[in-house]
């Protein structure tokens, strides 16, 4: 394996809209700097070449505005049958993990305690991350926001969010990373990830929200159809795609231990 595989294969017109698998980790105390470095340069190559899964982002929680220490990591697949030969690969012949993932694995159990996946299918309109990186998105700080609402009403919720909250967003200097629909449960909660260029166009955001901010109305539509949310902030880790501009490499590797 060398650094050609980190290039993405060229994507075929109408192949299927990619799936995400978010995760919110659970780092063991000051591990956190390892525990990315781990992740993007001795896991995202391994991934990308074996189960041609892409990195859309590895973010470290700022505390302050939530859990901590925490990491959240996204990863790209090729739609359902993408994620089913992603975890067939994993499972093969009724292994507990194969082989590459055991050796990382081993690793990271000292650095993290654990953590919890959702499997998310994102919007319509939301970019993959090669089209991402090759516009140039990225964030000095990320908003990520997690909405539940009624059973089934997620889509409509995304709807609105794509209609009406994005446009009213992005209108303040932000860029929608994307939007995604949590499967595998009853439609009742939703993600939203926001890249924020600098310092003071976060705190317009959250002033934003505000009563008699630029964002009301959509605080009110929101709550109209009985939506609660929260919002935590994240930055890059170093070696993140949407900082780097391309997935992590072999020649990004580098000892732990000097972290």
């Amino acid at each position: 394996m060398n650094d050609d595989a980190s290039a993405a294969p060229a994507d075929p017109a109408g192949a299927e809209p990619r799936i995400y698998i978010h995760e919110l980790i659970d780092v063991i105390g000051h591990n956190r700097a390892r525990y990315v470095q781990h992740m993007t340069a001795n896991w995202c190559p391994i991934a990308r070449q074996e189960r041609d899964q892409l990195c859309l982002g590895v973010w470290s929680t700022i505390g302050s505005t939530g859990a901590w220490p925490q990491v959240v990591n996204m990863w790209e697949l090729r739609g359902w049958d993408g994620l089913a030969a992603n975890l067939a690969h994993e499972t093969a012949g009724g292994r507990d993990q194969d082989p590459s993932l055991a050796a990382w694995w081993s690793v990271a159990a000292s650095l993290r305690r654990g953590g919890f996946d959702r499997i998310v299918v994102p919007t319509p309109w939301t970019r993959p991350v090669e089209q991402l990186c090759a516009d140039g998105v990225r964030g000095a700080v990320y908003a990520h926001e997690l909405f539940t609402v009624a059973p089934g009403a997620s889509g409509d919720l995304l709807a609105a969010l794509g209609e009406r909250g994005r446009p009213a967003v992005e209108a303040l200097g932000s860029t929608a990373v994307g939007a995604y629909e949590v499967a595998m449960a009853d439609r009742s909660e939703a993600i939203a990830i926001w890249a924020i260029p600098d310092w003071p166009s976060w705190v317009a955001y959250e002033r934003a929200w505000e009563p008699g901010g630029a964002l009301e109305a959509w605080a009110a539509e929101l709550r109209g159809v009985g939506a609660r949310w929260r919002r935590q902030l994240m930055v890059d880790a170093p070696l993140s795609p949407l900082r780097t501009g391309r997935q992590p490499q072999e020649s990004d590797r580098r000892p732990l231990d000097e972290l």
